[in-house]
């Protein structure tokens, strides 16, 4: 095999089926067993299959792995993994010492008949780099986009062979494991919007910087992770449920991110549409806002998140520089619940900015039915005018005369609201001010930011302390 092309799916699965140290189960249900059946068709899958499993009736599958009301979920992956590795391991003792052991498992739902589903499922891989070694795992959830049941079998039968060959093959170039996920398949067909890798053998993965690499590399537009650092897919985090997201830099959080957001969500509970018990809140980083000289520090990004975490927030990374891209996934993933987006008074004035909207044909109409038609809220922080000395709101833009009828519908819908009683003590704190500070050695930047962000920044050397090896 030429080291310098990509492997093919068939080459992929006979190089596996010929290294006789590894061996394992197969377990795959909702699209087929497809995974499986590249390796019978590659050739020597005696060596490397011990079992191959089909659990597609429901009785049949409680039976195998207890019952559940969720067939396509990561707990039942989980069950599905752990299930088929103990299984081998237990019935073939007399191959422990030569033999990494592994299980592969999907949960899959393919789009129906009437084409009115979404496509999605789980995948994982539970296995030993080592015979005798340590457990490994990697799941993570796929989105399909082909617009028929079989292609998106078939788009699961490779990355399947694509997640056992890099799991064995670059478990040392995470980045490589992970853009080989989609090798012969192409990114128009399949998202992968969660990914993580547990186990002994990777402990030197953050996890974060994976959901980072997700959307940076093009692999999903989004991501998400929670304040302990765990990775989630957004859809299980998210579904039906009212969101409230913040987008900013957070370089680092400072008290008027926090006053925006405590005052946004109190503005937002009180709407008539919004359990205030069902709303799920999220800190926004873009990509565009992640980038420092064209390029993605991954220190300085841990440190933001870092901060957010210690304050308890979830983190969406996002590649939706665009606002109606952004309201547009939230609500799919909320099924029409209501959104509310806070921002900044210069950011309302961008959504205003016709020549912000060339990529689409109906220009700034079409981006508002966009991201207006759905159940969405705009909560607009107000910004303290230096000359003036007043506190500027939505209505103190300068906006073109013809424009001014999409303001007032906003207004008039009650899609967009001025945030009330914003602390105007804090209005001259500015993230770029802390970070000159910190780097110049300045007293008085701690009084910018809440005390337990200055206390983390301080005992880890954030924004300032470069590392000493990290890469994503």
């Amino acid at each position: 095999m030429d080291k310098f092309r990509t492997p093919t799916t068939k080459e992929k699965a006979l190089a596996l089926n010929l290294d006789d140290s590894i061996y394992g189960a197969f377990s795959e249900i909702g699209a087929g067993q497809e995974v499986a059946a590249n390796f019978f068709k590659s050739g020597a899958a005696s060596g490397t299959v011990a079992s191959s499993t089909s659990a597609y009736d429901m009785k049949i599958s409680d039976s195998l792995y207890g019952e559940t009301k969720r067939y396509v979920s990561e707990e039942r992956l989980k069950v599905m993994l752990n299930t088929e590795y103990n299984h081998v391991v237990a019935k073939l003792p007399h191959r422990v010492a030569n033999t990494r052991f592994f299980a592969f498992a999907d949960t899959i739902e393919t789009i129906n008949y009437h084409r009115t589903n979404q496509g999605h499922g789980w995948i994982g891989l539970k296995f030993q780099l080592m015979p005798g070694g340590s457990v490994n795992e990697v799941i993570l959830h796929v989105k399909m986009h082909d617009t028929v049941a079989l292609m998106q079998q078939r788009a699961i039968g490779r990355i399947g062979v694509n997640l056992v060959y890099g799991c064995y093959h670059y478990f040392q170039n995470p980045e490589k494991l992970v853009n080989s996920l989609l090798d012969s398949i192409g990114r128009e067909r399949i998202e992968i919007d969660m990914l993580r890798f547990n186990g002994a053998d990777f402990e030197y993965i953050d996890n974060r910087l994976m959901a980072l690499m997700l959307v940076r590399n093009g692999l999903t537009e989004a991501t998400v992770f929670e304040p302990n650092g765990e990775v989630h897919q957004p859809s299980d985090t998210l579904y039906k449920k009212n969101v409230l997201v913040l987008r900013g830099r957070f370089r680092p959080v400072t008290h008027v991110n926090l006053d925006m957001f405590k005052k946004g969500l109190e503005q937002f509970k009180r709407d008539e549409d919004v359990d205030p018990d069902r709303i799920e809140c999220l800190f926004e980083l873009t990509l565009k806002d992640l980038k420092s000289d064209g390029a993605i520090n991954p220190k300085d990004f841990l440190d933001r998140v870092d901060t957010l975490g210690a304050l308890g927030h979830r983190v969406l990374i996002s590649n939706y520089v665009k606002h109606y891209k952004l309201v547009q996934y939230l609500s799919k993933l909320t099924k029409g619940r209501k959104v509310g987006v806070i921002m900044g008074l210069d950011n309302l004035k961008i959504i205003f900015d016709e020549g912000y909207y060339t990529n689409l044909s109906g220009g700034i109409l079409e981006a508002f039915g966009l991201g207006f038609g759905n159940n969405i809220k705009l909560l607009v922080y107000p910004f303290l005018g230096r000359e003036s000395g007043r506190m500027l709101q939505s209505h103190d833009l300068t906006i073109p005369d013809n424009l001014k009828g999409l303001y007032s519908y906003l207004i008039d819908n009650k899609k967009l609201e001025d945030i009330e009683d914003a602390d105007r003590s804090i209005m001259h704190i500015f993230s770029d001010d802390v970070i000159r500070m910190l780097k110049n050695g300045e007293d008085g930047w701690e009084a910018m930011v809440p005390d337990v962000v200055a206390n983390k920044i301080k005992e880890q050397g954030l924004f300032v302390t470069k590392p000493k090896s990290l890469s994503v």
